[in-house]
């Protein structure tokens, strides 16, 4: 886990253990004594690349320091029905506090990882790379980002803090691509950020524009054809960075690859995605 990402963690499973365990978990505490210990395995019941085990592993500490923790597997492997990933051993009323959110967490990250090493496969032999979008689960972000990561994709920026991205709105809300390429220079030079800049374009003419402004790390070719593409990536030229979006398909990716286009950006990475089906169940 990059360092910059563990507030975002602790603070969501803060949220978690409240949301889930409120003022205690009153099922457990009626029926399950205090000093009784048991262990759990998480078993994977279906095909794909699993995801959260670091997290699983901070989540049963937080809620039990002395919980043991044995990682069978690693983050990012693929797995497949029966496999084990770790086994947790501890007070059985924190075992069980644990055993939801625990799940909750690692089938979606799963899910994210294996939908995304599908669009990777989907690339292989070409230098194009996938990139993960701002469509994500409210308050999860850092989840599925790391999720992406693990399925072999890339992340694209964490959220509108550490990246410029003028898309339509902000361009014709500006006046224009120089007018929004031009602000946003000037921008970062009077706070002395350094964060990179992308713009988006529509039509072939506005590269054109965005290279007259100058000053852009890269440029978004928004709901272009594959020829477009094509096209577009030729005039570039090699001058920055260039990414294809929208309304790109697992069916349709590899045409866009071979258009030359160094990153695709899919939403579908992070919301339409299948949680990958496990349990936590007792064992010896």
């Amino acid at each position: 886990m990059k360092p910059e990402y563990r507030p975002f963690v602790d603070e969501l499973i803060e949220l978690c253990i409240k949301e889930d365990i409120g003022d205690g978990d009153h099922t457990s505490l009626c029926c399950i004594p205090a000093d009784e210990h048991g262990r759990m395995r998480l078993l994977c019941k279906q095909e794909g690349v699993i995801a959260g085990i670091e997290i699983a592993r901070i989540v049963f500490h937080r809620l039990d320091p002395e919980m043991h923790f044995e990682q069978i597997l690693d983050d990012g492997v693929r797995v497949k029905p029966d496999d084990v990933a770790f086994y947790v051993s501890g007070r059985l009323r924190s075992l069980l506090q644990a055993e939801r959110i625990v799940l909750n967490i690692m089938q979606r990250m799963s899910g994210v990882a294996t939908q995304t090493a599908v669009y990777v496969k989907r690339l292989e032999g070409l230098h194009t790379r996938v990139l993960d979008t701002r469509k994500t689960t409210p308050g999860m972000r850092v989840l599925d980002k790391m999720a992406v990561k693990l399925g072999g994709g890339e992340n694209h920026r964490m959220g509108l803090f550490d990246m410029i991205l003028l898309k339509d709105n902000h361009i014709d809300f500006a006046g224009g691509i120089q007018k929004a390429i031009t602000g946003a220079r000037e921008y970062l030079k009077a706070r002395g950020k350094n964060l990179p800049i992308e713009c988006e374009v529509r039509t072939l003419e506005d590269i054109d524009e965005v290279f007259a402004a100058g000053g852009v790390d890269r440029i978004m070719f928004d709901n272009f054809t594959p020829e477009m593409t094509r096209r577009a990536v030729e005039k570039v030229a090699g001058r920055c960075e260039t990414e294809s979006s929208g309304g790109i398909t697992l069916d349709t990716l590899r045409d866009y690859a071979a258009c030359g286009v160094d990153f695709i950006s899919v939403g579908a990475l992070t919301h339409q995605i299948r949680s990958l089906d496990m349990s936590l169940k007792a064992c010896e």
